[in-house]
Parts: structure tokens; C-alpha cells; sequence
């Protein structure tokens, strides 16, 4: 949650032109999604599902990177710094959920 929060209070920042509102939609959609499935990876049935709740968070972890890239690359942000800091956390994420599914 604590990633999705960190999302939104970044995307306060940014000028609101046609492709950052587009842009910042799909970083949201995909940021709150980690959380959203990791937990109802934790209240799965099986085996299964757990794993691919896992991985739908982890392919949300990789869109995030993608959307915040696209965000860094095509604006000059007051705060580079923080646009960094977003895609090594997403990064982490994503390598946390491999490793969760390689030992599931």
C-alpha cells in the first residue's frame, strides 16, 4: 500500500497535460493493483490461485516501471530523484514476487 500511496502523492507533482493524465492513470490502475492482488494472493484457495495472484502482482510491478519511465523520460521533473527512488522500489517488488514464485 505503502507504494500506491507513494505513487499518487508523486503524480500530485506532475503537469497535468493530455499524456501525463493518460500516463498517470495506467501508473495508478497498475501500482494499486500490486497490493490489491498480492493480498488476495494471501487469502487464496490453492496453491494455484497464490501463485497466480503472485504473478499478476508482479507483472503489475513490471507495468509500474514501464509507466514511470515513460513519465521521467518525457518530462522535466522538479524531482528526479523521486521518480528514481519509485522505479528501484517497483524493481525490488518485482524481484520479491520472483522469488516468491520460484519457491511456491
Amino acid at each position: 500500500m505503502l507504494f500506491a500511496k507513494d505513487i499518487r502523492i508523486f503524480i500530485k507533482n506532475l503537469k497535468m497535460t493530455i499524456a501525463n493524465v493518460e500516463d498517470s492513470k495506467q501508473l495508478v490502475r497498475s501500482s494499486g493493483s500490486i497490493g490489491a492482488n498480492y493480498i488476495e494472493a494471501n487469502e487464496a484457495l490453492s496453491k494455484k490461485d497464490f501463485k497466480f495472484r503472485v504473478k499478476i502482482s508482479r507483472k503489475e510491478a513490471k507495468e509500474s516501471v514501464y509507466w514511470l519511465r515513460l513519465i521521467a523520460e518525457t518530462n522535466d521533473l522538479p524531482n528526479e530523484k523521486q521518480a528514481k527512488d519509485l522505479i528501484q522500489e517497483a524493481t525490488e517488488l518485482k524481484k520479491i514476487f520472483s522469488a516468491i514464485i520460484d519457491k511456491s
